[in-house]
């Protein structure tokens, strides 16, 4: 398995994994694969944070973190998080965000918000986003709006502040 950057000529292949990755997901709008369309052409879009998995060439994995606003602080969205099914349950997803977020602290990036399973992203730090003041625009169970603060800050202040995303989350 490696891990890297995504390529423009690896966007039909992307858009691919992420549709066949959320089509049985209990928590989807079916729009996953053209969220990322769209992001990739919004100011929000870090190339660099834009990672695929791969097996022997084949693009299995895939993960996105864009950037939004905290209050002051420029943060980042991890989504989506798209394994193809027959890859799942093989830690993929775990390297791809933990690669992922290692990339977001070298880049100076203090807060990552996720909406999602807390059993998941728990393993990866993240709790729930009130413990640092953090909230969602959005009418969503507190335990799966979740942050994590990459910087360690014991001078950290909450933030009090709305999350506010790229427009293509909002649409």
């Amino acid at each position: 398995m490696h891990i890297r950057t995504e390529r423009e000529e690896d966007y039909s292949q992307i858009y691919e994994v992420v549709k066949k990755a959320f089509e049985k997901a209990e928590h989807s709008d079916g729009n996953e694969q053209d969220l990322v369309e769209k992001l990739r052409k919004n100011k929000a879009y870090i190339n660099s944070l834009s990672l695929v998995c791969e097996d022997n060439d084949k693009i299995v994995g895939y993960v996105m973190f864009t950037k939004n606003k905290i209050g002051k602080v420029t943060g980042l969205t991890l989504a989506p998080l798209a394994i193809l099914p027959k890859y799942q349950h093989r830690r993929l997803g775990t390297l791809l965000v933990k690669s992922g977020l290692k990339i977001a602290k070298e880049l100076g990036y203090e807060y990552v918000v996720v909406l999602g399973n807390p059993k998941y992203y728990n393993r990866f730090g993240f709790v729930t986003s009130k413990e640092f003041g953090i909230k969602s625009p959005f009418d969503v169970p507190s335990k799966n709006f979740m942050a994590l603060n990459l910087i360690d800050n014991d001078d950290r202040e909450d933030l009090n502040a709305v999350v506010e995303y790229p427009k293509p989350f909002l649409k």
